[in-house]
């Protein structure tokens, strides 16, 4: 038989990451997203540096936040289950 263990740090850790993604940290992804966009609009600041920031550090920062977001949002989903999964193992408490 396996080893099932769920101790009170465990259950602690396991709120505190759902207090952190809940608590709008996706959403404070997509107010980046939104204010980078707003910048790599030339009509809102354009030069050499702007140019530099629409073709290279916008579009990789850009795909490393929604990367950052799509497993926020996995994990989210996982998270109930190993809640559950933690919280049935020690007794619900």
């Amino acid at each position: 038989m396996a080893r099932v263990l769920s101790t009170e740090q465990a259950k602690q850790a396991i709120r505190g990451m759902q207090s952190i993604i809940n608590g709008g940290f996706t959403d404070q992804i997509s107010q980046l997203d939104a204010k980078g966009r707003q910048l790599s609009n030339p009509d809102v600041w354009d030069g050499p540096l702007a140019v530099k920031f629409r073709s290279s550090t916008w579009p990789e920062t850009k795909s490393a936040l929604d990367k950052a977001k799509q497993e926020l949002d996995e994990l989210r989903g996982q998270l109930q289950k190993i809640s559950q999964d933690i919280f049935t193992a020690g007794g619900g408490a």
